[in-house]
């Protein structure tokens, strides 16, 4: 890791490059720790152009930690509807009502605590140390991985858990002390912008001190082996409406995938008729239907292949966690991607 010998130059050449290109974002203009924590939350396995309104829209319905602490789940949820991976926003209430709790509304300014919080890992640990307390801490994503493999030339599968600690030993024998702040935002930045999976060499503020780039290895860092195998489901689900107009909606279990939000209903798709099943395993009579095109949606792990049913009620009977709501109620209810892309194609 000869670099580390040049440690000054390569942080120089990095910060300068940092503060003359950065983009201009709305959590880099804060250092307040629970809306770095937002920010951070929300652009894991996010894309910064999708989280901007987000972020903007949740810290001005929760301005505070109080706010968030106190907040019904639902309104939460309802705040995240489209983002996904809703088990972070559960985990951040979770870990922000243990701050208001235990900490008197300060979020902790060192690992050791910061750390215990729910949600809390060591890349979001650092990010807010380091952003917003200014502590020289490292802060490892994909991002800052896949820069430092092709930086320093580690040709080490950075799927593996293990692998992690040499990229955060790595991160701390670089950091700059007088700045981590914006030492850890620039080589998340130069991963997001230059040093991307088809990389921009010719861009790159720290070229010449990348030894991927000089042995012309840069394409094929990082190694990253593991790969797991995507499930997919075929589902049928039933946009249903009553005499009066209203919408059949169930809500889904407090655990698991997209766990407590509401959508039409839906069975997994069998062999035999996808009406038929529903009918029975829901014990209603359906009348008017239609089909409508397919909805796919992919998980991180898993695929979904929705077919889409528009029908009436035969009957006005429903049982069980089925209930019905006007399209004003609807549209005020947390729900997922899916049954988003469904309503899209009601056009309602």
């Amino acid at each position: 890791m000869q670099i580390i010998e040049r440690k000054k130059a390569f942080q120089d050449a990095l910060l300068t490059w940092y503060e003359a290109e950065k983009r201009d974002l709305p959590w880099r203009r804060t250092d307040n720790p629970y809306y770095i924590w937002i920010s951070e939350v929300m652009l894991q396995q996010t894309r910064v152009d999708t989280v901007i309104p987000y972020y903007e829209r949740f810290i001005k319905k929760f301005p505070t930690m109080q706010d968030l602490s106190d907040a019904p789940e639902e309104d939460i949820l309802k705040m995240w509807e489209g983002l996904g991976y809703y088990s972070r926003v559960r985990n951040l209430q979770s870990g922000v009502r243990e701050v208001v709790e235990t900490y008197g509304g300060k979020v902790p300014n060192n690992r050791k605590e910061i750390s215990t919080l729910k949600g809390v890992g060591p890349y979001t640990a650092g990010a807010i140390l380091s952003i917003a307390y200014g502590v020289p801490e490292h802060a490892v994503d994909g991002n800052v991985m896949r820069v430092l493999s092709r930086i320093l030339l580690i040709e080490e599968d950075i799927a593996l858990p293990r692998n992690k600690k040499l990229f955060e030993q790595a991160v701390m024998e670089l950091i700059s002390e007088e700045d981590p702040s914006s030492f850890n935002q620039a080589l998340m930045e130069l991963g997001a912008t230059i040093c991307t999976p088809n990389p921009h060499c010719l861009l790159c503020p720290v070229r010449d001190f990348c030894i991927a780039f000089e042995e012309g290895k840069q394409q094929q860092l990082p190694i990253k082996i593991k790969k797991q195998k995507m499930k997919h489901v075929k589902l049928a689900a039933f946009a249903i409406q009553n005499g009066d107009g209203n919408w059949l909606l169930q809500k889904r279990q407090s655990t698991g995938l997209l766990a407590s939000l509401w959508e039409f209903p839906m069975i997994e798709l069998q062999e035999f008729s996808a009406v038929e099943a529903f009918e029975k395993e829901k014990g209603l009579k359906l009348k008017n239907l239609q089909e409508l095109p397919h909805v796919h949606h992919v998980f991180s792990h898993i695929t979904w292949d929705i077919h889409v049913y528009r029908a009436q009620l035969e009957e006005e009977h429903t049982e069980g966690d089925l209930q019905f709501f006007t399209k004003q109620e609807v549209e005020a209810l947390p729900k997922s991607k899916p049954v988003l892309k469904i309503i899209d194609l009601l056009e309602w």
